[in-house]
């Protein structure tokens, strides 16, 4: 996506949501990495080791509330560009179990999602619908994808998603160059 279609892009996208005080969209760039995304309130931070693939990995998130919906972004290095795909495989699987959706059908194409993330090779996307920890229906879309030993996880979730808040934070998501 060239500068300019990104900015005619968020320009649409901040005047489709300047009635809406819920969204408060803005840039966030992550540290270390080459995604930027649009967020729509500001993200809060954290960074905690978790087993990725079997292996401890720091695990770096940013996330927020806006209109019942959690947005998400998160990444970790792998080390290895071998195991990129093992990692992104458990990462979706992980998630899915966090939801509680038994078995978590990963490879499912009932849970497979049409997503692209500007200067991504390639990203998966899931959409699923379980229970929070709270056991209350939750839905989620989420994209899963890499830059050399980078993986990522875009994610929103909630009790109904919306599909101009869902666009709108899939459409901000972008990798510069390797």
């Amino acid at each position: 996506m060239s500068h300019s279609s990104r900015a005619a892009g968020l320009a649409a996208l901040l005047a489709v949501s300047a009635c809406s005080p819920t969204f408060n969209w803005r840039e966030l760039r992550l540290d270390g990495t080459p995604l930027q995304a649009l967020l729509p309130c500001k993200p809060e931070s954290a960074t905690r080791a978790v087993p990725l693939a079997g292996t401890p990995t720091q695990l770096h998130m940013h996330s927020c509330e806006a209109g019942g919906l959690r947005f998400a972004v998160a990444w970790a290095d792998v080390g290895d560009v071998a195991q990129v795909p093992v990692a992104l495989a458990a990462w979706r699987s992980a998630s899915l179990q966090a939801i509680r959706v038994v078995p978590p059908p990963v490879d499912d194409p009932t849970t497979q999602w049409g997503v692209t993330v500007a200067g991504a090779p390639a990203a998966q996307g899931v959409s699923a619908q379980g229970q929070d920890p709270q056991g209350q229906p939750v839905q989620t879309r989420a994209a899963y994808f890499a830059q050399g030993t980078q993986v990522y996880q875009a994610a929103v979730y909630g009790a109904k998603l919306s599909d101009e808040a869902v666009d709108g934070f899939f459409a901000g998501l972008r990798l510069s160059g390797p």
